[in-house]
């Protein structure tokens, strides 16, 4: 009977990768107001190096028993975490957070119809970079300016590391084992925006209030999700996988209405789903062509 009540791996792992997609979001939209008083790079790198500090005690990893070969992917992944991380919160400071999210997408987007080599997927790809122009060019809030061009020029640059980050992730889950290479990849990362939050370090020690969420934030936007994320997909297939984190621009517009009180026009709400019809298309296609 206890066999027959208990959730299949796969079950567990969906209920983990939808989890974290909440979590991950959740830190995002509880980011927004700190960045408007540390600035993003701060805020950016005082999440990781707090993250990092709280996987490094619960995993402790090995490290001693890496090769040099481990290091260089460990380090590759720390500089895609840590760049993806910088200007997706670049982006957030600037674009309403269902936005940056749905623009980002672009990255993994991209990089599977260059992996497929398949034309129909050339067209997808095509699909979603005319919506994130109507993103752009619509009009937004009260005053209908378009968005601030600076804000989407981070997005697509998160997107880009986003696809680094994928290709770095899966040379790290292949030749290195466990979750060690979380917490030094998010260190590598936390340390990596250091230089760009140097003339803002200060106001950390001046106010020490900002801690306690920033260390919120580093368990909603890092700990939690990139580990429970890890989790689950030893347990689903690509496809499974592709079209949970295509829920992500979802939960992210969602949590900027509910806390950050970010209106989303149709034209752009119909942008959205024209970019996340694209991302479902392109990995339901992988097992099919």
């Amino acid at each position: 009977m206890d066999d027959v009540n208990r959730p299949s791996p796969t079950s567990l792992a969906v209920v983990m990768l939808l989890s974290s997609c909440i979590s991950l979001q959740l830190g995002a939209a509880v980011a927004v107001p700190l960045m408007g008083e540390l600035g993003s790079w701060l805020t950016t790198a005082a999440r990781l190096l707090f993250a990092a500090a709280i996987l490094t005690v619960l995993t402790r990893p090995d490290v001693r028993s890496w090769s040099g070969a481990d290091w260089r992917r460990v380090v590759l992944y720390g500089v895609s975490l840590g760049g993806m991380n910088g200007t997706f919160y670049a982006a957030i400071s600037r674009i309403p957070l269902g936005v940056a999210v749905t623009i980002e997408f672009l990255g993994p987007l991209v990089l599977a119809a260059i992996l497929s080599r398949r034309l129909r997927d050339l067209g997808w790809v095509l699909l979603a970079g005319a919506a994130v122009a109507v993103l752009g060019l619509a009009g937004h809030g009260s005053d209908g300016k378009p968005l601030d061009p600076v804000g989407m020029a981070w997005a697509l640059a998160s997107a880009f590391f986003w696809a680094i980050y994928i290709l770095a992730g899966k040379q790290v889950a292949a030749h290195v084992k466990g979750q060690g290479p979380l917490a030094m990849g998010t260190l590598v990362g936390g340390l990596l925006m250091l230089p760009f939050a140097v003339t803002t370090t200060h106001l950390i020690v001046e106010r020490p209030s900002f801690l306690l969420p920033l260390i919120a934030v580093a368990l909603l936007s890092s700990a939690i999700p990139y580990s429970l994320e890890l989790r689950a997909l030893g347990s689903l297939n690509a496809r499974t996988f592709g079209i949970l984190l295509a829920l992500e621009p979802v939960v992210a517009a969602l949590w900027g209405w509910l806390l950050l009180s970010q209106h989303l026009t149709a034209i752009q709400l119909a942008a959205m789903a024209a970019v996340l019809a694209a991302s479902v298309a392109t990995t339901m296609s992988e097992r099919t062509g």
